[in-house]
């Protein structure tokens, strides 16, 4: 379901920490419904790079364009663009003194500007996608590790984002909970979104995605289709990766 519509367009992308330079000179495109999955090692810059994509973090250096604006441009208000992308991280960030409910209609009621009926109408309805909608009086602190990831992307989905940016969504789970937020984001894939997944679940890459990305000592070592990608990587840091992975 990719286009050839670019969303998303990182030109020389650099971030330098303490010194260090993490990331090296990073560019490629995202497409509209492309599905990115981005593999590496601990330590190589993968989630580094997702966080400059809605400026969490801020780069040293480089472009980045999010539906032709360049949002490292110091005039433009981040916060307007950070709207319509969606982030989910390994921790679930929610509010534990709110209930579910009222987690997912925070956005739409102060930044979309919706009717508390309207916002709340929808909540459920996202809520009742993943599962979770007898949960929505709940608070996070009643429920499980999964039904938290779950509530935290479809409180992403609740403010309509042209892009979701996954930092390792499973990776804080217990085992028998990955599948259940794996099935949601492939149905979110099925749907056509476009997403950006730093990811260790390897089947998921090689099923969902449309392109995996290997970064290593912050480049991009290696990218490809799923198929090639897995089956016959060319180089060698991906093949000594994949061979303690898989």
């Amino acid at each position: 379901m990719t286009t050839n519509e670019v969303l998303i367009k990182v030109d020389n992308l650099t971030m330098d920490f303490d010194g260090m330079r993490v990331l090296k000179g990073i560019s490629t495109e995202i497409k509209k419904g492309e599905v990115l999955a981005i593999i590496g090692a601990s330590g190589s810059g993968k989630s580094t790079f997702l966080r400059t994509l809605n400026l969490l973090e801020e780069p040293s250096g480089g472009h980045i364009y999010f539906e032709g604006t360049d949002i490292t441009d110091k005039s433009i208000d981040i916060n307007l663009h950070r709207q319509k992308m969606g982030t989910v991280f390994q921790q679930f960030n929610l509010f534990p003194h709110m209930t579910i409910l009222q987690n997912m209609t925070l956005g739409p009621i102060k930044l979309l500007k919706k009717s508390k009926e309207e916002a709340e109408k929808e909540a459920l309805e996202l809520l009742n996608r993943v599962g979770l909608k007898d949960r929505a009086m709940a608070y996070p602190n009643q429920l499980s590790g999964g039904q938290k990831q779950r509530v935290a992307i479809v409180r992403a989905l609740a403010m309509h984002p042209d892009v979701m940016l996954f930092d390792e969504p499973t990776s804080a789970l217990d085992p028998e909970m990955v599948g259940e937020v794996l099935d949601v984001m492939k149905e979110l894939a099925k749907e056509g979104m476009t997403m950006v997944v730093v990811t260790h679940e390897m089947g998921f890459a090689r099923e969902v995605a449309s392109r995996v990305m290997f970064i290593s000592e912050g480049i991009i070592a290696e990218e490809g289709e799923p198929q090639e990608f897995f089956s016959h990587p060319k180089n060698q840091r991906l093949k000594e990766f994949l061979s303690k992975v898989l």
